[in-house]
C-alpha cells in the first residue's frame, strides 16, 4: 500500500475494470432477486449534487443486497427530455443561422439523433464516476425502439378503452416554445405587481331583489391581469356572502366591450379577500375554467398561440402582444371611468423553467388521459400495503393528491419525442393505431388521404412506463417467457425526490397496475417501496442555484479543484465564497500539487451520513473534509495492520480460547455494529448505517483496539501463539469492517480488501469485495461482560489522561495511580483490565486505597463515586509551575481589564454596532473562563 491515501490513484480505472468484468450484471442463477430502476436523468443533463445523493442511496442498496446473496439489477438509462433536447439542438442550429422549420421535421430529427450520439452520453459517464453499479449492458433510452413500441401499445390500448380522449381545454402554454407544458415545468416566482380595481356597471333598467333600482351602480372587482377582462364570462360571489344575495342573477357590462354577463353564486370566491366578488374568465385561468364548467359559462379565448390578441378581442386590441394590450386596456379603462384605483401587489407569476417567459393559461386542443379509472387501483395499492412510502409521511401527500387528481394532458407541440399514434383524414376525423397500416385496417379506411398528428407525447408519459418498458415488456404473452421481466419486476424500491411524487411516482403506479399482470392475471405494482429523499441544499440550508453562487459540482469534489479552476469559479460566481475561502486555506502541499481532491468515497459517505429519510440535506464542505479524513484513517490503520502482520505468523483459524479482553471486546462490538448496519439498511436509514460504521472503525477499532495490540505484539514475554491470534483478529476485524462499509465506499474498500482477504484465505488475488458476503452478526460472540469491562477501562484511562493534561505531565512520565471507593465488582474487573490499563495510560503502579484514607498532594478525577488519584509530589516543580501560571494570569487579566474598561464606556456601548458589543462581551466571558482555570491550577499547586 502507498504511504498516503490518494483517492484519484485508487479510483482511476477501478470502475472500468468492474464493468468490463461483468460484476454489475445480475446472476440469474440465484433464486432471490433485488432490483431498482434508476430515475432516468435527462439526456441533455450533467451531474449535479442531487444526482450524487440519489445515486449514492441506490447504489448502496444494490451493493448491500448483492452482498446479501441476491441477484441484483440496477436498471439505468436516460430520458429523451423533449423540450430540453429540442432547445439544445435548436440553439446549435441558430449559431449556423438555421431554424428547425428551415430543415423540416425529418431533417431536424436527424440532427437531434446526431447530437444524441455525440453528446448524449455525458451524464451516464459522469454517473460512472460516482461508482454506481448500473448494468450498463442493459442501458435504455426512452426513444429506443422497444420503449417506443411500449409507448404506442399503452396509448392505443388506453384509447380503445376510452381512457384517452382529445378535447379543447386550458393548459399551461409557453408562448416562446409554442407548446403546452406540465406544472413541474412552471416556475412560480414572487414578484411585485399591481392590483387593478375595476367597476362593472349594472345594465340599466334592473332592480335588485329588494326592488331597488340598480341604475348608476356597479360591481367592484380587482384583478392582476386586466387584459383578460375582455373574455369575462360572469362575476362570482360566495353563496353565503349576504352582501350580494340581493344581486344574484343581475347583469353587468363587461368594460370596453358590448357584452353583458351575470352575477352568479359559486363556492370559489373568498368573502374575506378584497370585495368578495371575482371576475371569471374560463379561457384564461384554471380556477375560472372550473367555475365556468360548473355554470356552463361562455368560454372566449382572447389570444393566439404566440400571445397576441386574436379576433375575439375588440378590433383596437387585435394583434397586440398581451402585455402591450394590458397597457392600452389600463389606459382605456381609466379614460372611460372604469378604473377605480391601482395598488401595488405581491404576486406569484408563472414562468416557463426552460423559456423564461410568463406562462399563459390558454385554451388549446390537447390529448388527455382520463384518470379516475386508473387512480382507484393506485390508491388501493398504497392503502393495502402493496406499496409503502419511506418515510410514512409521504403516504398522506400521495393520497391527498390522488383523491383530487385531474385528467392528465399528455400532448406537447414539439418535434422531438414519441409522436402521437393518431391519423387525421381531410375532414378532421382522427383514428388511433400503432401505425398507419393498422389504422387503415382497424377503421376500414381504404386509400383515403391520412396525415399523422403533429404532436408528441409528454415525456412523463414514456417515463411512467419505465419500470416495465426497460425490462422488455410487450403487453403480450411473450412477457411470461421474458426471464428478466419475470425476475426483476416488480422492482423493490424507487429512490426519488418528493417533488415528483405526483408527476412520476403516481403515474408509474397507475400505468403499471393497469398494464402489467402476473401469470395469474393479478396486477403488478411497479415497486414495493418508495424511498423519498429531500433536496440537497448548501451548508446554510439554501437551495443551490447559479444565481446565488452556491452551486457545488460533485466532480470538482471528487477530482479536486485546481487553482486555475478555482479562480474561474470564484470569478463567475459558481462557488459559495465561504467554501472558496476554505479551499484557499488548504495546505501548501495540496496547493503546490495544484489540486484538492476528496474522492468519490468521501463524497458518497457524506451523502449517506446525511440521508435521514425525507429531509432536505445541508451539504457543508466540513462534512466531506471530515470523511476524507475518515478514508485516510482507514488507509493508515490498514497500513499499520499490514506492517504488523506481514512476514509474521497469523492464526489460520479463530481461537477464542486465546482471546483476552481486547479481542473479546472488539469482536463483540463488531457483532453489534453488524446488527446496527443491517437493521439500518433494511430501514433505509443510511445515516444510521454510516454512523455505526464510523463509530466502530474510528473510535473502537482504530483508537482503541489497534492501540491495545501494540504493546502486546511488542512484548517479548507474550507467546507466539497469542500474537498470531491477535494478528488474525486485527486482520479479520478490518476485513469485516471493509465489507460493512463497501456499499457506501466501494473504491477504498476494494483496494484494501484485495490485499487483506487473500491473507486470511477468504479470496483469491483479484477477486472483488462486491461479490463477498455481507457481514451477519453472530450473537454467540456478543460479550456483555467484556463490553462492560472495556467501558470501565476507557473511563479509567480517560480519567488519568485528563489529570495528565491538567497538570501538564508529558506522556513519557509513568504515573502512580490510586483508586478510592472501589466496589467488589470493580475489584474483580480490575484483574481483567489491569495490564491494558497500565499499558495504555502509562501507569507505573495501581493501588486500591480505603475510602477514609487521606491521600495528600494529589490530583483527582471522578468516575461516578470512584476517585482516581495521582500523587503529584515529585512529578512537577511547584515553584517553576507557579511562576509560569502567574505570568499567564497577569496576561489574561490585562486583556480582561481592557475589555471591561471598553464595555463600561457608555459612549462605546451606545455608538458601536450591536454585534461588535456582543463580540466584546463574548471575548470577556472567554477570558474569565481561562482565568478561572488558571486559578484552579494555582490552587492545586499551592496545596502541594
Amino acid at each position: 500500500m502507498s504511504s498516503s491515501y490518494a483517492p484519484n490513484m485508487i479510483e482511476s480505472g477501478r470502475y472500468e475494470a468492474w464493468e468490463n468484468t461483468g460484476y454489475f450484471k445480475p446472476n440469474l442463477s440465484l433464486s432471490s432477486a433485488f432490483s431498482i430502476a434508476t430515475p432516468p436523468p435527462n439526456v441533455t443533463g450533467s451531474l449535479h449534487m442531487g444526482h450524487g445523493f440519489n445515486n449514492t442511496i441506490m447504489d448502496a442498496l444494490i451493493r448491500y443486497h448483492r452482498m446479501m446473496g441476491k441477484s441484483t439489477l440496477l436498471q439505468g438509462g436516460t430520458d429523451h427530455a423533449g423540450i430540453a433536447t429540442q432547445m439544445v439542438v435548436e440553439r446549435q442550429l441558430a449559431l449556423q443561422g438555421i431554424s428547425r422549420h428551415d430543415l423540416g421535421r425529418e431533417k431536424f430529427l436527424e440532427k437531434v439523433w446526431e447530437w444524441k450520439a455525440q453528446s448524449g452520453g455525458t451524464i451516464t459517464e459522469q454517473i460512472r464516476r460516482l461508482g454506481t453499479s448500473v448494468d450498463w449492458s442493459r442501458e435504455r433510452f426512452t426513444m429506443d425502439e422497444g420503449l417506443s413500441n411500449a409507448v404506442k401499445e399503452v396509448f392505443v390500448r388506453l384509447y380503445d378503452e376510452g381512457l384517452i380522449y382529445r378535447k379543447k381545454r386550458l393548459v399551461n402554454w409557453d408562448i416562446k416554445l409554442q407548446t403546452a407544458i406540465s406544472d413541474l415545468e412552471v416556475e412560480n416566482r414572487d414578484e411585485k405587481g399591481f392590483m387593478y380595481h375595476v367597476r362593472y356597471p349594472f345594465v340599466k333598467g334592473q332592480t335588485d331583489a329588494n326592488g331597488e333600482s340598480l341604475d348608476g351602480q356597479y360591481m367592484h372587482i380587482a384583478t392582476t391581469r386586466p387584459e383578460t377582462i375582455l373574455a369575462d364570462g360572469c362575476l362570482a360571489v360566495h353563496p353565503d356572502d349576504t352582501r350580494y344575495t340581493h344581486l344574484l342573477g343581475k347583469m353587468v357590462h363587461v368594460p370596453l366591450t358590448d357584452r353583458t354577463i351575470p352575477v352568479l353564486a359559486d363556492p370559489y370566491p373568498d368573502p374575506e379577500f378584497g370585495t368578495g366578488c371575482v371576475k371569471i374568465t374560463p379561457a384564461h385561468d384554471f380556477n375560472d375554467y372550473e367555475v365556468g364548467e360548473r355554470h356552463d359559462i361562455e368560454i372566449i379565448n382572447l389570444m393566439n398561440l404566440d400571445g397576441t390578441m386574436n379576433e375575439n378581442a375588440p378590433s383596437n386590441y387585435q394583434g397586440l402582444d398581451r402585455f402591450e394590450a394590458r397597457t392600452k386596456i389600463i389606459e382605456d379603462l381609466q379614460t372611460h371611468g372604469f378604473l377605480e384605483k391601482i395598488e401595488p401587489h405581491e404576486l406569484k407569476r408563472p414562468y416557463g423553467d426552460r423559456s423564461g417567459v410568463v406562462i399563459e393559461p390558454l385554451l388549446t386542443d390537447q390529448w388527455y388521459v382520463k384518470i379516475d379509472t386508473l387512480a382507484k387501483p393506485a390508491i388501493d395499492a398504497v392503502e393495502n400495503g402493496d406499496i409503502k412510502f419511506v418515510p410514512e409521511q409521504y403516504t398522506n401527500m400521495y393520497m391527498a393528491w390522488m383523491r383530487d387528481i385531474k385528467d392528465w394532458c399528455i400532448s406537447r407541440q414539439l418535434w422531438w419525442g414519441h409522436r402521437i399514434p393518431a391519423w387525421y383524414d381531410d375532414n378532421g376525423n382522427f383514428y388511433v393505431g400503432r401505425d398507419e397500416n393498422e389504422v387503415r385496417r382497424k377503421y376500414h379506411l381504404g386509400d383515403i388521404n391520412l396525415r399523422q398528428d403533429e404532436d408528441v407525447l409528454d415525456t412523463w408519459f414514456s417515463s411512467a412506463l419505465w419500470t416495465f418498458s426497460t425490462l422488455g415488456w410487450t403487453g403480450t404473452d411473450k412477457d411470461f417467457d421474458n426471464e428478466i421481466l419475470q425476475k426483476f419486476h416488480p422492482t423493490d424500491v424507487l429512490v426519488t425526490g418528493f417533488d415528483i411524487i405526483f408527476f412520476w411516482v403516481a403515474r408509474m403506479i397507475m400505468m403499471t397496475l393497469h398494464f402489467v399482470k402476473d401469470k395469474d392475471g393479478k396486477s403488478e405494482v411497479p415497486f414495493k417501496t418508495v424511498y423519498v429523499h429531500g433536496l440537497v441544499r448548501d451548508g446554510e440550508g439554501k437551495k443551490m442555484s447559479k444565481s446565488k453562487g452556491n452551486v457545488l459540482d460533485p466532480l470538482d469534489l471528487i477530482d479536486g479543484i485546481d487553482l486555475e479552476s478555482l479562480v474561474a469559479k470564484r470569478t463567475t460566481g459558481l462557488m459559495n465564497p465561504k467554501d472558496a475561502v476554505k479551499i484557499e486555506k488548504a495546505t501548501r502541499k495540496e496547493f503546490s500539487e495544484g489540486i484538492l481532491a476528496y474522492g468519490t468515497d468521501a463524497l458518497r459517505f457524506t451523502f449517506a451520513s446525511l440521508a435521514s429519510t425525507g429531509r432536505d440535506i445541508n451539504f457543508d464542505l466540513k462534512r466531506i473534509e471530515g470523511y476524507r479524513n475518515f478514508c485516510n484513517k482507514i488507509w493508515n490503520a490498514s497500513r499499520f495492520v499490514l506492517m504488523s502482520v506481514e512476514g509474521k505468523a497469523i492464526a489460520s483459524n479463530a481461537n477464542p480460547d486465546l482471546w483476552e479482553l481486547p479481542e473479546q471486546w472488539i469482536v463483540s462490538r463488531l457483532q453489534k455494529c453488524e446488527q446496527a448496519v443491517q437493521t439500518a439498511f433494511e430501514m433505509y436509514r443510511l445515516d444510521l448505517a454510516s454512523q455505526a460504521i464510523y463509530d466502530f472503525i474510528w473510535n473502537e477499532y482504530c483508537d482503541w483496539y489497534v492501540e491495545l495490540t501494540k504493546p502486546v505484539l511488542n512484548d517479548g514475554t507474550v507467546s507466539d501463539e497469542r500474537k498470531a491470534e491477535i494478528r488474525r483478529v486485527l486482520l479479520a476485524t478490518l476485513e469485516t469492517a471493509l465489507r460493512l462499509v463497501h456499499p457506501i465506499m466501494p473504491f477504498i474498500t476494494e483496494e484494501i480488501w484485495q490485499i487483506i482477504a487473500p491473507m486470511l484465505g477468504l479470496a483469491k488475488v483479484g477477486d472483488s469485495i462486491m461479490l463477498a458476503s455481507f457481514p451477519v452478526a453472530n450473537a454467540q460472540r456478543i460479550n456483555d461482560q467484556a463490553e462492560s469491562d472495556m467501558v470501565w477501562l476507557q473511563s479509567l484511562i480517560g480519567a488519568v489522561r485528563n489529570i495528565r493534561g491538567e497538570m501538564k505531565l508529558g506522556n513519557a512520565v509513568r504515573l502512580p495511580v490510586l483508586l478510592q471507593g472501589v466496589t467488589d465488582d470493580q475489584k474483580a474487573s480490575l484483574l481483567r483490565i489491569e495490564s491494558q490499563f497500565k499499558a495504555l495510560a502509562k501507569v507505573e503502579s495501581l493501588t486500591i486505597v480505603g475510602s477514609d484514607e487521606e491521600v495528600p498532594l494529589s490530583s483527582q478525577a471522578l468516575i461516578g463515586s470512584l476517585k482516581v488519584l495521582v500523587p503529584m509530589k515529585g512529578l512537577i516543580d511547584p515553584t517553576a509551575e507557579l511562576n509560569r501560571l502567574n505570568k499567564v494570569r497577569e496576561k489574561l487579566q490585562a486583556q480582561a481589564d481592557a475589555i471591561s474598561k471598553k464595555l463600561s464606556n457608555e459612549g462605546f456601548v451606545a455608538k458601536a454596532p450591536a454585534q461588535v458589543v456582543e463580540a466584546e462581551k463574548a471575548k470577556l466571558a472567554e477570558l474569565d473562563g481561562q482565568l478561572a482555570e488558571v486559578e484552579k491550577q494555582v490552587g492545586q499547586l499551592q496545596s502541594l
